[in-house]
């Protein structure tokens, strides 16, 4: 596993900040780790620019990947890069 380097974890941590992402990674995760796109519109009460906001910002921060199928877009957790963020946490500690 590679490690983190700082500035990608105040990108992961600035991603990680808003609430409505943390939904997205809660209903991601509620779904067996993978979720359509559609899926997130009806389970979050947001308008779809901003689902599609929110969406962008966890993928750039490659917390979540996406993959086109069809005319949807399917979202699942990238565990590797949140076992690299937590372990990059844990080496802050005394």
């Amino acid at each position: 596993m590679a490690q983190m380097d700082a500035k990608r974890a105040e990108r992961i941590s600035k991603a990680l900040s808003d609430p409505t992402r943390l939904k997205i990674l809660s209903e991601i995760k509620k779904k067996s780790e993978s979720l359509y796109c559609v899926e997130l519109y009806d389970n979050i009460k947001l308008a779809q620019p901003s689902i599609s906001h929110h969406l962008k910002q966890l993928t750039e921060t490659s917390i979540i990947l996406s993959k086109k199928e069809g005319r949807n877009i399917k979202y699942t957790l990238n565990n590797e890069v949140i076992d690299e963020y937590i372990d990059f946490l844990q080496g802050l500690k005394k």
